[in-house]
């Protein structure tokens, strides 16, 4: 009978500081970054459930939670049969198999690997896309939010909360929005679509205050292609120019970067 795999150590910070409420730290290397997120996503979500028998979870997707994805379900801590699962951004009109869709990305990397009790999908591709929005704010409003696991754009955006459309105060919790340039550009650069143009310019996302009422909010931020979203969002200004500035203002959230995203930050 084959035995488990031995658990990996886990990897301490290099740094570890405050910015206002916001708690970081720092990892050597993107690697253990998502080992350190996995571990301690593990446990929180272990802990939801003995206390409350089960719990909801928002899931970022994109290039970055990648790694940590997979750190984290071959630590088979969690019963994931008490789990469900959302995302937080589709794009609009794209269907469920397309190679860039969200859906799609989730299924294979999550779903299929942990049989969730529910995976809460935004339908890109609703026939009505405003009572799509409206259904979803339901499901999530349907029980508390125990973890959101979020990235930050290239643009320094929240989902697809780019700058010209975060709101910090948005009365909703579902919306639609257009894309801005920047956004499409890392879209393209991550390899998901061949050109800007193939790129959809609306998209479903979830709003930052949607984001940051989970009861914890764990941001996952490596690479050295975050280094200025990660310096505008800790050293300038807390407003939508930089939307992941928002973090600032949640005292139950934490961002996790390596040397390479925070290598132009002055202290």
């Amino acid at each position: 009978m084959p035995t488990a795999p031995e658990p990996k150590p886990e990897p301490q910070p290099v740094h570890r500081f405050k910015v206002d409420s916001l708690d970081v730290a720092i990892y050597a290397e993107g690697p253990q970054l998502a080992v350190a997120a996995a571990i301690t996503i593990n446990e929180h979500l272990s802990k939801a459930i003995e206390k409350n028998g089960s719990a909801a979870v928002i899931l970022a997707t994109g290039n970055s939670q990648i790694k940590f994805l997979r750190e984290l379900i071959a630590l088979r801590g969690v019963d994931w049969s008490k789990v469900t699962l959302f995302h937080m951004d589709e794009y609009l009109g794209i269907r469920a198999d397309h190679p860039a869709s969200f859906r799609r990305y989730l299924r294979e990397r999550v779903e299929s690997m942990t049989r969730p009790r529910f995976f809460h999908y935004i339908e890109g591709d609703a026939p009505q896309p405003l009572d799509e929005c409206l259904r979803y704010t339901a499901l999530l409003q349907a029980q508390p939010i125990d973890l959101c696991v979020l990235g930050v754009g290239e643009n320094g955006h929240l989902a697809f909360n780019d700058p010209p459309v975060a709101r910090f105060d948005d009365p909703y919790r579902v919306k639609l929005v257009q894309l801005d340039d920047g956004c499409k550009g890392q879209q393209v650069r991550e390899g998901h679509f061949p050109s800007l143009e193939a790129v959809p310019p609306y998209a479903y996302t979830l709003t930052i205050p949607a984001l940051l009422s989970a009861r914890k909010v764990v941001c996952l931020c490596p690479e050295t292609r975050k280094a200025v979203a990660v310096q505008r969002a800790l050293e300038g200004a807390i407003d939508s120019s930089c939307p992941a500035s928002a973090l600032r203002n949640c005292p139950q959230a934490t961002l996790l970067l390596d040397l390479e995203s925070s290598s132009l930050l002055k202290n």
